[in-house]
Parts: structure tokens; C-alpha cells; sequence
């Protein structure tokens, strides 16, 4: 077991958080990332151990067009900021993985620095792809390259060239040894060679370990990342887009099935393809906003803290903000915030509570982080699951629709079971438990030890926060919203006589015709979003674009698409 196996991320982006300039004038550091460390605190509070921070190293504006690997960018301050906001993170056992921009550069970087001076005779027209002394560019450089995504601020590595290789390998040993850091999520790693990446990892096995290696994979197979030669982990957009989605369209055929794919694809097993699971970051939109129904953050975040995979928090979200994408700006989506704007957000804020008590769940229960996924539950409005482990089971129960619904649901391993958010206890009969789930709401019901056996094993943690999550808005819900709403034993099985809650079954319900094309157009709608998302990280997206992606859907086609990027 490694440290990443029972790991909850907080994300931060930090030229936003600490309100750093748009643009980089290389004046002397201001020590801004110190404006970070009260947020250690808060984010050891609300169940988190590892966060995952960048960029961070000297750059032109947004952080990914790297000028120096080996300084931290002077908007955020110097060398002994980073290693001593390392330093405090590691005193309350939170780990941290900076972000590793190793496609390409900023114009800034010595290299190409060199190559602008030199040209032909530079010794290092090598470490870029495709120079063209022949041909020029915006810049009148008097020669061209090629970029990453469309923009010539991004001078594309050349990733077969061994000194880059090398020159790469000897970042990352600095980086461990000048910062302690314990992993790097790598960006555009779908574009990244693999033969560069089987040594990165080879580097990864060197410097650290448990070493942890996530790349920002958008859309494919993701085992062809995922593997023993290459990365540990990538990012869950397949995952993400179901969740909102899903959840939007009272379809949680399409979260399941996403799942189960997923699932499949690393061979049926929990420790098979663990990805990196996310409902929002510096790139999408914020999950209040994506939600039609504000009421639904409840629970797209229960799917996210127990589902297989390890989850992540983008900063902010604990707190319920907005974020919306912007025409030719992710600005929005970086907010600067103040650390006392939201120092008392544990005893005042709803959403903050809730994030907080599915962290402590999760914590709390091995089977949450190593055991494996069984379905138990669905319809398009129910869905449940189980994650079993040596014998036991936590079960998790969720609930769509505006009224509230009843689950008959397989337990194994103990004689009674234990709302994780509520706190309410139920009991086993007949090889079931049978709980009620308020409306738009979820819980995760944890296995009690059984004090007749000899087992060591620990109570779980449970938080009753019933009703903080009862504050959160309820959008377009027109029922109130209770983290959970469980019956005692012998009423479980009932609900209001006013307004019944559909007979879930013990099975996966059998798909419909009208199932599996909602489940078809979700495909289509996430490679969608996933060729407009690559469309804008390479520059501004024309409505003309937009409707040009927005009208094909054909799957073969926009397949085709999201590898031409490539």
C-alpha cells in the first residue's frame, strides 16, 4: 500500500489563490505562496492529506509556459517559500505533487533564449521540434517551430533528444531534493511521448518512494497511461463529465455505466486503474455552477468520495463558490481568496461541513479506498453500490429526485450498519438493510464492528450533519434537503404515504432501449466537451467553433477529432 492509495486531494492553483499579476515583469520575489499556509490548516480540517499544487516555477503569465524549472515563479516568491510551504505540509502528514509543464516552454527559457541568439550554431536548435530556419513567425524570430495547441508561446520539447531527457530528469531530482516533494501531475500528458514517460517513471522509481506520477489525460483508453512502465494515475474526465451530467439529467445509468467501464477497463479489480476523480478544477467549470439543481452537490460528492479512484477538492468548491469559463479567460475559474474570509467556513458553511464529514468517512473506512465495486442498486433516480473489503462492506445509497427513496441493500461482514453523514444505526435482517434516502441527498452507510468478535478493527468516524446540509440551496428542488433521512429498523421499509418513493431493486434494473441512447448521447456530449476543452487550453473558441463541435455527433468522428490534437 502507498501513501496515493488513501489519498484526498485539495487542488490548488496558486498564482489565483494568492492573487499573483496575470503577467511577469521578473521583479524581485514577493512572497505571496506564504498567504498559503494558513490554508494547511483548513485543508487537514476538512479530511484532506495531500494536495496537489501549480504551476509553480518561474513563467510568462498562466504558469505553463515554463521560463525556469528551477526557481519558483517570483510573482509567488523564492525557493525557501516553496520549501518551507513543503515543510508545513509534511508536519500534519499532508503530502504534496507539484505540477510538471514538460511538453513545452515559455520563449523565456534559456534554450530557446540561445537558439533566438544562435540559430543554426545554437547548441541547443536540438531540444525543440521541427526549427525551420527557413521560416518565421508572429514574433519575427526569423525562423519557426513547432508549438503546443496552435500558440508559439509554447515552444514544444523535443522528447526524444537525450539532453532534454536528461536536463528533465535532473529538474525532478532537484525538485526532490531542494523541495521534498512526493509526486508531479503531468500536464498534457496525452501528448507526451511514451518512451519519455517510461523514463520519467524510471526517474520517479529513483528519487522517492512511492513516488507518485498523475498525468492530465483528457479522453481514451486510459490504461495505455495507466500502467507498471509509465504513470500511476490520470485524470478522471470520463468520471467527471457523468457526474454533472448524470446528475443534470436524472440519468444515473450514465454515471454507473461510466463506471463500470471503467472499471472493466482495469480488469475488474480495485487497484486495477485507480484515476484521478474530480468534479472541478482550473480548467472546467465549477460544480455549483454546472449543477441545474444546487440541492445536487450533496450527492455528486458522496459518487466522489466513494466511488473507486482517489478524489480531489479544487479550492474554493469546499465553500459552494461559483465559476464560470469565460470567452478568452479562465480567470473566473482561479479566484483569489482570503484565508479569513473563510476561517469559520467548518462551523458556518454547509457545504464546507459536507466536505468535511465524506473526508473523515473516508478516512475511516479501508473499504472506501481498497475494496471492490459491486452495483447493488439502479434506476435513473437510485443508485447504489457496494465497496467490499476482506468480508465487509460499505454501501452507498444516492437519490436524484425531489422526493425522498427507499433501499433494500445486500450486507455482508457485521450484524448492523452506520450512516457516515447522519449517524443514524440500522440493522441487518435477512442478509439486507433497509434505509431511506432523502430527497437530492446520499449516504454512506459503514459496517460496526460486531464487539461479540475479537476483531481490532476501529468504530467508524461518523459526522452527523444532517442538518447543515439541509442549508444548502436547493435550486430547482422543491423539497427540502437532508443528507439522509433513514427510518428506524422497523419503519425503513415504508415511505410517506403522500408521496411514495419507487421500489428500488436488490439488482441493477435491465436496460431499456431509451437507457442506452441517453447513455449514447452522454458519450457523444463528453467527447464534445472534451475537444472544446482541448480547444480552449490552445486559445480563444469562436462561436463558429463552438458550433462546429456542438453540431457533430457522430462518435467515429469526434474520436478522430480529439486524436488529431495530438
Amino acid at each position: 500500500m502507498a501513501w496515493y492509495d488513501e489519498a484526498i486531494f485539495y487542488h490548488i492553483y496558486p498564482l489565483g489563490l494568492c492573487d499573483a499579476p496575470k503577467e511577469n515583469t521578473y521583479a524581485a520575489p514577493v512572497h505571496r505562496l506564504n498567504e498559503a499556509l494558513p490554508w494547511i490548516d483548513h485543508i487537514k480540517k476538512i479530511g484532506c492529506n495531500a494536495i496537489y499544487i501549480g504551476p509553480l516555477f518561474e513563467s510568462v503569465g498562466h504558469g505553463y509556459e515554463t521560463t525556469d524549472y528551477k526557481k519558483l515563479d517570483s510573482r509567488l516568491g523564492d525557493n525557501a517559500d516553496l520549501a518551507n510551504f513543503v515543510k508545513e505540509c509534511h508536519k500534519q502528514d499532508i503530502k504534496v505533487i507539484f505540477d510538471g509543464v514538460f511538453n513545452h516552454v515559455g520563449r523565456d527559457f534559456f534554450a530557446f533564449k540561445d537558439l533566438q541568439a544562435n540559430r543554426e550554431n545554437s547548441l541547443y536548435r536540438d531540444w525543440f521540434c521541427n526549427v525551420n530556419f527557413g521560416g518565421n513567425n508572429e514574433y519575427n524570430d526569423g525562423f519557426c517551430y513547432e508549438n503546443w495547441g496552435g500558440y508559439n508561446l509554447l515552444v514544444k520539447l523535443n522528447q526524444h533528444n537525450p539532453d532534454v531527457k536528461n536536463y528533465i530528469s535532473d529538474v525532478i531530482r532537484f525538485w526532490v531534493s531542494e523541495f521534498d516533494v512526493d509526486g508531479i501531475r503531468l500536464d498534457a500528458a496525452d501528448v507526451l511521448d511514451f518512451d519519455y514517460m517510461h523514463m520519467l517513471r524510471a526517474i520517479a522509481n529513483e528519487v522517492k518512494p512511492d513516488f507518485w506520477l498523475m498525468g492530465e489525460v483528457i479522453h481514451g483508453d486510459y490504461t495505455r497511461w495507466v500502467n507498471g512502465d509509465t504513470l500511476h494515475a490520470v485524470t478522471n474526465y470520463a468520471l467527471h463529465k457523468a457526474l454533472y451530467s448524470g446528475h443534470n439529467d436524472h440519468n444515473y445509468f450514465e454515471i454507473a455505466h461510466t463506471v463500470k467501464r471503467l472499471y472493466e477497463m482495469g480488469g475488474n479489480r480495485p487497484d486495477g486503474l485507480k484515476l484521478y476523480n474530480f468534479v472541478d478544477n482550473h480548467d472546467v467549470e465549477r460544480i455549483y455552477t454546472k449543477l441545474n439543481n444546487k440541492a445536487l452537490f450533496t450527492p455528486v460528492h458522496v459518487l466522489l468520495y466513494t466511488l473507486p479512484g482517489v478524489p480531489s477538492i479544487y479550492y474554493g468548491s469546499e465553500f459552494g463558490i461559483e465559476g464560470r469559463k469565460e470567452k478568452f479567460s479562465d480567470a473566473s475559474l482561479r479566484p483569489a481568496l482570503k484565508y479569513e474570509d473563510y476561517a469559520d467556513s467548518l462551523e458556518t458553511n454547509s457545504f464546507t461541513k459536507l466536505i468535511a464529514a465524506l473526508g473523515k468517512a473516508r478516512q475511516s473506512s479501508p473499504e472506501l479506498s481498497y475494496g471492490s465495486y459491486r452495483e447493488l442498486v439502479l434506476t435513473n433516480r437510485q443508485y447504489a453500490f457496494a465497496r467490499e473489503l476482506n468480508g465487509r462492506s460499505a454501501l452507498v445509497a444516492v437519490n436524484n429526485d425531489d422526493n425522498s427513496a427507499d433501499f433494500h441493500l445486500a450486507a455482508s461482514g457485521c450484524s448492523s450498519y452506520v450512516g457516515a453523514l447522519s449517524g443514524n444505526r440500522v440493522n441487518v435482517e435477512n442478509g439486507q438493510i433497509h434505509v431511506t434516502v432523502g430527497a437530492n441527498s446520499g449516504e454512506i452507510w459503514l459496517p460496526v464492528t460486531d464487539t461479540s468478535t475479537n476483531t481490532t478493527e476501529k468504530e467508524p468516524v461518523v459526522l452527523n450533519v444532517s442538518d447543515a446540509v439541509a442549508d444548502i440551496p436547493a435550486g430547482n428542488a422543491q423539497a427540502e434537503v437532508p443528507v439522509e433521512t433513514a427510518a428506524p429498523a422497523d419503519q425503513a421499509a415504508s415511505a410517506p404515504a403522500e408521496t411514495p418513493a419507487p421500489e428500488p431493486q436488490p439488482a441493477a434494473a435491465p436496460v431499456s432501449d431509451a437507457d442506452r441512447d441517453a447513455f449514447e448521447r452522454g458519450k457523444i456530449a463528453g467527447l464534445q466537451e472534451a475537444i472544446l476543452a482541448i480547444m480552449e487550453k490552445n486559445g480563444p473558441v469562436t462561436d463558429q467553433m463552438r458550433r462546429d463541435v456542438e453540431n457533430n455527433v457522430y462518435h467515429d468522428s469526434l474520436v478522430n477529432w480529439v486524436k488529431s490534437f495530438r
